[in-house]
């Protein structure tokens, strides 16, 4: 999955550009196609590989899906949605924002995470911005979330969960 994040990621810094579909090579070797739309932002990928297909889809109006005992925020305003699907596992991350306090965001997904199983490894406050991180150890999966404190009451938050196919 890292590796089609990565393009995924670079693919974002380019989508600035003209193009808006086209076609590369990997880094190991494998062909990916990829398309944006210039009226909702949204950018998608598909990497094809001897393992199988990968697909990303990255913006604002991409539907939020999250594994079973995960919900957004309540009220929480989605900036970004990316999702990464790829046949060892699928990928999830949600950057958003909610006029609650970051210590309130963490206890919302702290509460998820222990209830879905998850260990919480990570339990960081680095001046305001909180993070938790764990594992499910059944089946290998990882969570991480960030709470930032903005100006006002605002907190931006981003969520990460990495599941392996089962």
């Amino acid at each position: 999955m890292a590796g089609v994040m990565a393009g995924g990621t670079a693919l974002m810094l380019t989508a600035c550009g003209s193009e808006t579909s086209g076609e590369f090579t990997t880094d190991d070797g494998e062909t990916a196609e990829y398309s944006i739309d210039k009226d909702s932002g949204e950018t998608s990928m598909t990497v094809k590989s001897a393992d199988g297909t990968a697909t990303l889809r990255s913006g604002t109006d991409v539907p939020v899906d999250l594994p079973d005992g995960f919900s957004l925020y309540p009220g929480a305003k989605v900036l970004t949605n990316t999702v990464v699907n790829q046949p060892d596992g699928k990928g999830t991350m949600v950057m958003f924002e909610t006029g609650d306090a970051a210590d309130k965001v963490i206890a919302h997904f702290r509460k998820q995470a222990e209830q879905a199983g998850f260990d919480i490894q990570i339990d960081a406050n680095m001046n305001g911005s909180l993070m938790i991180g764990g594992e499910r150890k059944r089946d290998g999966s990882t969570l991480s979330v960030t709470a930032n404190p903005n100006e006002g009451d605002a907190t931006t938050g981003q969520l990460i969960i990495g599941s392996k196919a089962g």
